[in-house]
């Protein structure tokens, strides 16, 4: 926070402190395949149950999203998380498959929650330790992600 300040009061004091800082690579791999993912889950899903034209903007909805990344457009992922949970709640009424849209929504999760660490990235300076930091919450993410998928599969498991 002191480093903020500085920077505004003298804005080429610190300068230095932000040479190094990049858009660390790892992240947007997960932001991509979490998206293709979510997507892929949610469209099978649709497509499995006979709706092939929803499957269809479903996919056009995925293309988009990833499209918004290249433009920079980080409001984008708070549309899909409710785009995506939005079909997972329509699918799951309709009784469609269970797994393809638990899926599809906690993977939405996962792109969006992705989308808010590249944010919160671009405020670092480069003495602090960016790499560590993309490993811990990566990992701490997967594991919620891996946790929430087993609990469905119990679930799927039991109700059968």
């Amino acid at each position: 926070m002191c480093v903020l300040f500085e920077m505004v009061k003298f804005p080429h004091a610190s300068e230095d402190m932000f040479v190094g800082v990049q858009d660390p690579i790892v992240t947007l791999i997960a932001l991509v395949f979490s998206i293709i993912i979510s997507i892929g889950s949610l469209a099978w899903g649709y497509a499995e149950a006979g709706i092939n034209s929803i499957s269809g903007w479903i996919i056009f909805f995925g293309l988009l999203w990833l499209f918004s990344i290249r433009r920079g457009w980080r409001w984008f992922s708070s549309l899909g998380l409710f785009l995506c949970i939005l079909a997972s709640m329509i699918g799951l009424w309709l009784n469609f498959n269970f797994g393809w849209m638990f899926s599809g929504a906690i993977f939405a999760l996962f792109a969006w929650d992705m989308t808010e660490f590249r944010r919160k990235i671009h405020f670092m300076t480069s003495r602090d330790d960016l790499k560590g930091m993309e490993r811990r919450h990566i990992v701490r993410v997967i594991l919620l992600a891996l946790g929430g998928l087993l609990f469905a599969s119990i679930l799927m498991f039991l109700r059968q």
